[in-house]
């Protein structure tokens, strides 16, 4: 308590604490929301899972508020925008930019992926089916889908900040016709059109965080900065939420924006036009509580609170379904798992004690693997603020990461692109590999090989490994 007391009354004046709240909320949200949904069964003996919305459709009109992926790709385009001026202002690249905003990104997912391929190999070992160990390592990972697509898009964000400092808000909007495009092939084909929805929808949402971010200085021209006032919030926030009742009414496009089984169109996966507009409506919310929620952030618990959840905040989000893995074995072993049907009393009386659970575990997963994220924080904000905003910042000061030290040189760069590369491609590989193939690791080997090395080598370019002065 009393490091969080320090670390509230050092807070610079200027920063954006709102930010902050809805990043914290945003995880929480996605936490919260599979935890809840979350059917537990039975199958050919196992323990297996599925989600609850095919069964509550009364409940698909909540994931236009429950699905919050956008709101984490805003507040990421603020806090890349933020993090990528600062280094710059310090006169370091943006090759070296990414190198150390990886750090924060990469060591809590590499303890996740070794834990995981460690638990896997004993388990196999053990006797267990290789199949049936990929199918949990599977579930346990299904959060590294996101962590693709926002890895890809804080790769992207240099060019795409030059691209907003010259076309301002006009970028978004190609981007966003450019998603309706995708979905126009997923209607008429070719259905393979709508792949590139995966970067375009993020990119446009991340755009407007760029655009947040801006508003912050006045003298920029009115189409690079977003509008802030309540006017603008309650008009995105009709617009918005007239869009969506239009799309999923008169449109083509389900109700929920969440993945329900048997529905024509998935408005999640890749995202669609209705999802846009859905973080549209979301904007203009967010736009009208700023004031308020400003205000009470001013306030020393309330911030604390905030800082608290940011430090942990991806260790939160990696282990979250892994938690839930534990709960489940733990319960079947004592014969005390309850599945009762999707919507009975019993079902819904269970949610309180599962949840609170769930808490229980996750908490002391957080208390074991919390501390890989908390460490990689360090001052490189405007004002000395310690990582500007969460999620992603920057690594501990080290050689490697000062401005214009190990970051000179295509050698050094073209490392420093393989590395993230071969970073990405390992999600990817594990994302796309079938839920049940044969993984004696739980992971594709190729995909756990490229992913380490990856990892290692934006690590030892953060150390100053490779440098030329």
């Amino acid at each position: 308590m009393r490091r969080l007391r320090q670390l509230a009354e050092r807070t610079p004046p200027g920063r954006d604490r709102y930010v902050d709240l809805l990043r914290a909320l945003a995880i929480a949200m996605v936490v919260l929301g599979h935890w809840g949904v979350t059917v537990i069964g039975y199958q050919h003996g196992r323990p297996t899972g599925h989600s609850a919305l095919p069964d509550l459709p009364w409940a698909w009109p909540l994931t236009w508020v429950a699905q919050v992926m956008p709101v984490f790709f805003l507040v990421g385009g603020y806090a890349n925008a933020a993090s990528l001026a600062a280094r710059r202002a310090r006169g370091g690249t943006a090759t070296g930019w990414l190198v150390d905003r990886s750090a924060r990104l990469v060591r809590p997912t590499t303890a996740l992926l070794l834990v995981l391929a460690v638990g896997a190999t004993v388990a196999t070992l053990r006797g267990a089916d290789p199949a049936q160990v990929r199918t949990v390592v599977w579930f346990a990972t299904i959060p590294l889908w996101f962590l693709v697509a926002y890895l890809v898009v804080v790769a992207s964000t240099p060019p795409m900040y030059a691209l907003h400092r010259r076309f301002g808000l006009a970028v978004p909007v190609v981007l966003a016709g450019l998603v309706a495009l995708g979905d126009l092939g997923r209607l008429l084909g070719p259905a393979a059109l709508a792949d590139g929805n995966y970067l375009f929808a993020w990119l446009a949402v991340h755009q407007l965080g760029f655009a947040w971010y801006d508003a912050r200085s006045p003298e920029l021209a009115r189409r690079r900065r977003l509008p802030l006032d309540r006017r603008a919030g309650a008009t995105l926030l009709l617009v918005g939420l007239a869009a969506l009742v239009l799309l999923t009414t008169v449109g083509p496009y389900p109700v929920a924006m969440l993945h329900v089984a048997g529905e024509r169109l998935d408005n999640a996966a890749p995202p669609s036009v209705a999802l846009l507009a859905a973080a549209t409506t979301q904007l203009g919310l967010i736009l009208l509580l700023r004031r308020p929620a400003g205000h009470w952030l001013r306030r020393s618990g309330p911030w604390q609170a905030v800082i608290a959840i940011n430090a942990v905040v991806l260790t939160v989000f990696l282990w979250h379904l892994t938690a839930a893995i534990l709960l489940v074995g733990l319960l079947d072993a004592l014969g005390l798992l309850p599945t009762p049907p999707v919507g009975s009393v019993t079902w819904w009386a269970w949610r309180i004690p599962w949840l609170a659970a769930l808490a229980v575990v996750l908490a002391a997963l957080v208390a074991v693997f919390g501390p890989i994220e908390a460490r990689t924080r360090r001052p490189s904000g405007p004002h000395g603020q310690a990582g500007p905003h969460g999620v992603g910042a920057g690594a501990a000061r080290r050689v490697g990461s000062d401005p214009g030290v190990g970051e000179r040189g295509a050698p050094w760069t073209a490392l420093a692109v393989a590395g993230y590369a071969a970073l990405v491609a390992g999600l990817l590989l594990n994302s796309l590999a079938p839920k049940a193939a044969p993984e004696p690791l739980g992971l594709p080997a190729p995909a756990l090989v490229a992913y380490l090395a990856g990892a290692g080598l934006l690590r030892l370019l953060r150390s100053g490994w490779g440098s030329r002065g």
